[in-house]
This record gives C-alpha cells, sequence and structure tokens, in this order.
C-alpha cells in the first residue's frame, strides 16, 4: 500500500524536504517552501510483461531507418510568428509562452488558433476565462469560430478525455498554472501540479503528433513561473515582451529545440489584436526630427534581424550635487561606461551632468554593437551639435576608446541602405568579406574621438 507523507516543495526550485524552513536550501529563496502530502510506494513500473510488452512496443531503431518526411511543418498567416519558431510549426512540439500579466499572450495565441483553424480543428482550453467571455474577445477581435472549438476546464482528467474523443489538429492551453490532477493532493500552481500536468501534455503532443501551446505566468522578477523542469519538458520557450504604454510588442524565442534561439518577432497591438510590423526599422524611425541634437541612429541586431532604432540622449546640468544617470532601454552599468571613457578618453566634462539616455519604441538593447550610438548622441546633447541626418553608427566601445569591430556587418549596412541611410560611421578594423561593394558610404574610425568628429556636424 502506498503510504502518504508530509514533505515541503520550494515553490521556485522543486526541491523537496523533510520539514519547513524559512529559507529553501538549493535556490536560497525565502519563504517557498510549502507543505504537500506525498504518495510514497513502490516504484517498479508495472509487472514484468507491462515491461516486457512496452520494449516490444518501442524497440530501439537505426537512425537510417527512421523516417521523418510525414513532420512537415505547418505555417501559419502570421510570418513574424513563423520567424520566432523557425519557419513553422512541428508535429508534436510543445510550445510555452510566457509575459507579464495583460502583455497580449491569451490575444495572440487567440489570433494564432484562428491561423490553424484553416488547416484542422483547433481545441481552445482555458482556465481562466468562460466560454463567453472567449466569445466576446473573439468578436472584438473578428476572428471567426469555424474549427476553433472553445473548452472552459481545469480537471486534466476532463480535457485529456475530450482530446481523445475530439482528436483535435492542436491544442491551446490558457494556462498551465490553472490546470490540476485529481490524483495529486496539492493546489493548482503548485510545483507538483504544474509539472506533472506539463508532463501530461507532452505526452499528448508526443504520442499523437498535435502540436501544444501552453501559456505560463511570470513570476515579479519575470521568470516563467513553476520549477525550472516546465521550461525543460517544453521543445520551445517564448516570451511576450513590450512596455505598458507602448503599443509594439516582442516575442522572443530562448528556446528552440526546431530552429534557432533569440529570433524576435514584432507586433504592434491595435484594437483588432496584434499586427505583424513587416518593416519595424521603418515604424520606428518613423517620428525622428533629423538634425536635432542628442539623436543617433544605432543598427542593432535581434537574433537574425538588423533593426535601426533611434536613441536619445540628454546632457543638462544638474542641480545637485550627485549627476543623475538615467537609462532606459539600455544596460544602466554599459551607460556608466560610456560616461567614463567620454570623461576620460574624449574629454567630454559630464561630472556635472545629468544624463539621461532613452531607445525610442520601448525597445530593450542588449548588444554592445550600439555603445557607438549611445556615446555619439550624449556627446551630441552636451555639445549641443546633432548628428548628421544620413549617417548611421555601428560599434562597440572600449575602456580605452577604441572601435572594436561587431559581427553580421553585411546583414546591417543593407538594412541601414534600404531605409535611405548614405553613410555608416564603423570600427577601422571591421573587415566585409562577403560584400565587396557596400550600398552605403563607410566612414571608418579607430577610436571614439574620430568617431565623433566624423559623425557630428560642424
Amino acid at each position: 500500500m502506498a503510504k502518504t507523507k508530509t514533505r515541503y516543495i520550494c515553490q521556485e526550485c522543486g526541491s523537496v524536504q523533510p520539514k519547513w524552513m524559512g529559507r529553501c536550501p538549493d535556490c536560497g529563496e525565502w519563504n517557498t517552501l510549502v507543505e504537500t502530502l506525498v504518495e510514497e510506494g513502490r516504484s517498479g513500473g508495472g509487472s514484468a510483461a507491462e515491461r516486457q510488452a512496452r520494449l516490444e512496443r518501442n524497440p530501439p531503431q537505426p537512425l537510417v531507418a527512421i523516417s521523418a518526411d510525414s513532420y512537415q511543418r505547418t505555417m501559419l498567416p502570421m510570418d513574424e510568428f513563423n520567424r520566432v519558431v523557425g519557419g513553422g510549426l512541428v508535429p508534436g512540439a510543445l510550445t510555452l509562452i510566457g509575459g507579464d500579466p495583460g502583455i497580449g499572450k491569451s490575444t495572440l495565441l487567440l489570433q494564432i488558433s484562428a491561423g490553424l483553424a484553416t488547416v484542422g480543428p483547433v481545441l481552445y482550453v482555458s482556465g481562466e476565462e468562460s466560454a463567453q467571455q472567449i466569445k466576446l474577445r473573439a468578436t472584438r477581435l473578428k476572428i471567426p469560430g469555424d474549427n476553433l472549438f472553445i473548452l472552459a476546464e481545469t480537471s486534466m482528467t476532463a480535457i485529456l478525455e475530450h482530446a481523445q474523443q475530439m482528436s483535435p489538429r492542436f491544442l491551446i492551453v490558457d494556462s498551465i498554472q490553472t490546470m490540476y490532477l485529481d490524483e495529486l493532493e496539492s493546489a493548482a500552481g503548485s510545483v507538483s501540479q504544474v509539472r506533472e500536468c506539463a508532463a501530461r501534455f507532452q505526452e499528448v503532443a508526443k504520442g499523437r503528433n498535435i502540436p501544444v501551446f501552453l501559456i505560463g505566468h511570470v513570476t515579479k522578477t519575470g521568470a516563467i513561473a513553476g520549477p525550472r523542469v516546465l521550461e525543460h519538458i517544453v521543445d520551445t520557450v517564448l516570451y511576450l515582451e513590450g512596455e505598458q504604454f507602448h503599443a509594439y510588442r516582442l516575442l522572443r524565442s530562448v528556446k528552440n529545440r526546431f530552429g534557432a534561439t533569440n529570433e524576435v518577432g514584432i507586433f504592434e497591438m491595435g484594437e483588432i489584436g496584434l499586427s505583424e510590423v513587416t518593416n519595424p526599422s521603418e515604424a520606428f524611425l518613423a517620428e525622428r526630427l533629423p538634425n536635432a541634437s542628442g539623436s543617433a541612429i544605432a543598427i542593432t541586431l535581434e537574433g537574425t534581424r538588423p533593426l535601426l532604432v533611434e536613441v536619445q540622449a540628454l546632457a543638462s546640468t544638474t542641480s545637485f550635487g550627485n549627476p543623475r544617470r538615467t537609462a532606459n532601454g539600455v544596460d544602466f552599468n554599459r551607460l556608466l561606461l560610456l560616461v567614463a571613457v567620454l570623461t576620460k578618453r574624449v574629454g567630454t566634462r559630464l561630472s556635472d551632468q545629468d544624463v539621461f539616455v532613452n531607445v525610442i519604441g520601448g525597445l530593450q538593447i542588449g548588444e554592445p554593437a550600439s555603445d557607438l550610438a549611445v556615446a555619439t548622441a550624449i556627446a551630441s546633447s552636451f555639445r549641443n551639435t546633432p548628428v548628421a541626418a544620413d549617417i548611421a553608427l555601428v560599434g562597440e566601445v572600449g575602456l580605452s576608446g577604441e572601435l572594436r569591430a561587431v559581427g553580421h556587418l553585411e546583414t546591417r549596412l543593407k538594412e541601414a541602405a534600404k531605409l535611405g541611410f548614405k553613410r555608416c560611421v564603423l570600427p577601422a578594423s571591421s573587415q566585409l568579406k562577403q560584400l565587396k561593394d557596400p550600398p552605403l558610404e563607410l566612414l571608418r574610425a579607430r577610436s571614439l574621438s574620430e568617431a565623433l568628429e566624423i559623425a557630428l556636424i560642424h
């Protein structure tokens, strides 16, 4: 007979402890151990006949004998989504989508459901909204109801039975934290419930070759709520990001077993849901004021996609003893580094200046290739001298004030030329191996001082 014992499970990392402690000894988080009833019994894996039948049913196969011809990707009407998942949905793929509350996860998946319904029946399972509430959203988004079936349910037993009877082509679950198994005593959303429910959906996806989408809540730090094993179970992890007061949303891939990671799809939130932004660089530069001081154009890279974004800076005399440094869209420590290089290597006195840096559109720039644009925008604002309107900038700034080369330069230059830029300031050490005839004039500089002399209008 199985025995029921009390164990304390960490809600952050999933570690099991025999007694309650204020701090988890494995992950170090405070007040995360929750009392849970666990059944402990023998783990023999069934009788000898059952184990033998399992071995005969799934024997090892040589790689050359395995055929993957039937695993054709399903293309969605959204090209941006196809880009992020690696060129369409793979049969049997288990995808986890996370994001802040209200960012548009349910809206995006409801729109994806409408696109998938043109291929086959879609089962949309919601544990957070009623069928009538989903109908109201679908009406607002002008989504047709053909081949799209709504199920408001949280019991895994009922969901699996409906999926078996209906045999949908696609399955969408909103959200995994609301689902529960009757066999487990813990509440929905606990570590054990989330882990076991995700494992059941994995069996459905792999056993029937059904693409399954799971919506996951996020913690206050921005990570997917629940044990880390949840992200290991799924094939693809996507994050929907964006600022609350900006219309743009970025769908970012951080794990993908069937494609490249760090790919980004860009959408715009409107009255009828999320629409694709086919030319994001043009959208981000639409309201740019040419010949304005404190503005520079950076050529950054999101995954394999080049983006031209406007970096604005403002340097003003401080009213306090300690000048302020404010970064919006760039790393704060990177901003402090660039301010120090401008002060020490270029001679731009910023010790009595408040420095504010902002990336237009609510984007977050993390790569060092935007260093030159940020530093140039700060110097432009301090000197009250604009950057030439037809110049884009790319390059990493070192602590000695030197400019270092960056990767994928050919792709960046083509995107800048497409948007009408005539010149580009880049490190002198940059090499164009695949681009013999550059589409725009290259202005090479060895140091930040040389780059400022070239970019700023005299």
